[in-house]
């Protein structure tokens, strides 16, 4: 026996699992495409077979799991899945512990990209953070005594779906003029007809247009942060995400924003941070997951 845990992030393309020590080191990964359709049977066949794979001698002492979507407050259910197919309140956990032997916990894959930010990448040195993912979407997450908190329904940490202009456009969540419609890729080809792939290159060119726009989505990222803040006052934000790749250029003008907005004392020793793990943050806040669980139950 050992203490391994394997961390899945379950994706609508691709799954990717790793097999993780308890301090973290990664002495196996795997990437396996996601069956199409994704429907549950299918998707948990795929996981199981991935997981023998990372497992032959059953000497794993638990699973964490990812999934595009809310997961129930305890860790079982995946209520709805973003991008698979026929996903409704599928108890993930138990199907998979039925496949595998293995205790298996689930949480959305925001809340596990803040949690593995926060067990290996730029919240290392942090207990108490924030990370906001800036992508198709925008996701958060919430870190507090080093664990991640998910609230009474499991499914708290939805930052990006805070209410920033009452009057701004809708959102799919039912709110109208959320953080979401204003930072998202969809919301920068909205606002200007460009990428921020194509802007990130624009700016590092020089681009005045690009440059500018930047400032301003700096400005609201910041003051969507601002409200945040006052409510957790974490030590630090990480922010990842696609458009974290044009951090450099947008960050400046946020903390400027969050020095105009928030008092002092609501912000003293804040540091404002970029991710560091990319892709594989999901994958390793699963297995801290995991590991947590285990650590709860004994």
């Amino acid at each position: 026996m050992t203490n391994d845990v394997i961390g899945i992030d379950l994706g609508g393309t691709a799954i990717k699992l790793g097999r993780f020590q308890k301090d973290g080191t990664c002495i196996q990964s795997l990437t396996v495409a996601t069956p199409q359709p994704s429907t549950p049977k299918a998707v948990v066949e795929v996981m199981a077979d991935a997981i023998a794979q990372l497992n032959p001698n059953h000497s794993v002492i638990a699973i964490g799991v990812g999934t595009p979507g809310p997961a129930d407050a305890a860790g079982r259910i995946a209520r709805v899945a973003i991008n698979l197919n026929n996903w409704l309140d599928i108890p993930l956990a138990d199907w998979l512990e039925a496949k595998t032997g293995c205790p298996t916990i689930i949480a959305n894959d925001a809340n596990c990209a803040g949690l593995g930010e926060a067990w290996l990448g730029a919240g290392r040195p942090f207990r108490h953070l924030i990370m906001l993912t800036l992508g198709t979407g925008v996701g958060g997450a919430i870190i507090l005594d080093g664990k991640l908190f998910v609230g009474s329904q499991g499914a708290a940490g939805e930052l990006g779906l805070i209410t920033f202009n009452p009057d701004g456009p809708a959102c799919n969540s039912g709110n109208q003029g959320s953080l979401e419609q204003y930072l998202s890729i969809g919301a920068i080809r909205r606002r200007i007809g460009k990428d921020p792939a194509e802007l990130g290159r624009l700016a590092n060119g020089g681009n005045l247009e690009a440059l500018d726009f930047w400032n301003h989505y700096g400005r609201d990222l910041g003051a969507g942060l601002a409200s945040l803040i006052y409510v957790l006052t974490p030590e630090a934000i990480v922010i990842g995400g696609g458009v974290s790749a044009s951090a450099k250029f947008f960050l400046p003008a946020a903390w400027a924003e969050i020095e105009r907005r928030v008092l002092p004392s609501s912000r003293a020793g804040l540091q404002l941070l970029t991710a560091t793990l990319g892709n594989q943050a999901g994958m390793v806040g699963a297995a801290k997951l995991a590991l947590q669980m285990r650590n709860d139950e004994l």
